[in-house]
């Protein structure tokens, strides 16, 4: 048996759509001839041509949020608390908080690439995909959803792409003991472009991060801007999204991938 490994995560750059201007992220990319007076500060008198090729060491300053790349959202990041409906609220888990068997479990896709941009998923849909698919759901198991949003990615109009998971979506995942969902769009949620202009209307305040705000009533996690979800198919693979241990922080960076045994 061959193990085969997908990887189903966008890279952190600079100068590409991946987020809204106001939260892109910056790299400044240092070369092996820039760094000499570092390492000088640790060896005194040391010279360029000391080192093999007078090269130093490459290096990178990175300006990010936990939010910029693929990345685990924890239930903080939604709401203060959590578990609203599983009876006393409890204080909404930080990403260094995650149970880490939420992060190592059996992947399923949902395939929602032909809903149009701004579309807020119902758990209809998801019922329905899951028939279509022959899927039943077991706890734990890590629901990725492809949306037309994974093929933008890097285009321009990227965050406004792909469709979204409504309210109770999410919730009909929760509900069946699902922690871990993942969505290779920009936002959980159905792009903000699209929510703010039904907000307009009738200044719904409910269904402002629908989405993302079911975590108040059951606590769970989602990777977003996942990548390469095409690739997959409905189940049949496990998905690893092990989170960068930040203290106390509402998300935490992940190389998600998907593991095939062959």
């Amino acid at each position: 048996m061959a193990r085969r490994i997908v990887d189903i995560s966008i890279p952190l750059e600079s100068d590409v759509a991946s987020d809204p201007p106001v939260a892109l992220p910056k790299i400044e990319y240092l070369r092996h001839d820039q760094t000499i007076e570092r390492i000088r500060g640790f060896f005194p008198g040391l010279q360029a041509a000391d080192l093999p090729d007078s090269a130093g060491w490459a290096l990178e300053k990175v300006q990010i949020t936990t939010h910029n790349g693929t990345h685990l959202d924890a239930p903080y990041h939604f709401h203060p608390t959590m578990d609203h409906a599983l009876g006393a609220p409890k204080p909404a888990m930080t990403i260094d908080e995650v149970p880490l068997d939420w992060c190592f479990q059996p992947g399923v896709k949902l395939d929602f690439r032909h809903f149009p941009a701004g579309y807020v998923v119902s758990a209809k849909d998801v019922e329905y995909e899951l028939k279509r698919i022959g899927h039943t759901l077991k706890p734990l198991e890590i629901v990725l959803v492809n949306t037309a949003a994974g093929v933008k990615y890097g285009q321009h109009d990227y965050v406004d792409s792909g469709c979204g998971m409504g309210r109770e979506a999410t919730l009909y995942l929760t509900e069946r003991g699902v922690r871990v969902t993942g969505i290779d769009g920009w936002s959980w949620d159905a792009p903000f472009s699209y929510t703010a202009k039904r907000y307009a209307q009738d200044h719904d305040a409910s269904i402002i991060w629908e989405g993302h705000k079911a975590g108040r009533d059951i606590g769970y996690c989602h990777i977003e801007k996942l990548h390469n979800l095409e690739q997959l198919p409905p189940d049949g693979f496990m998905v690893s999204c092990f989170p960068v241990k930040i203290k106390a922080a509402s998300a935490g960076w992940t190389r998600a991938v998907a593991i095939f045994e062959e």
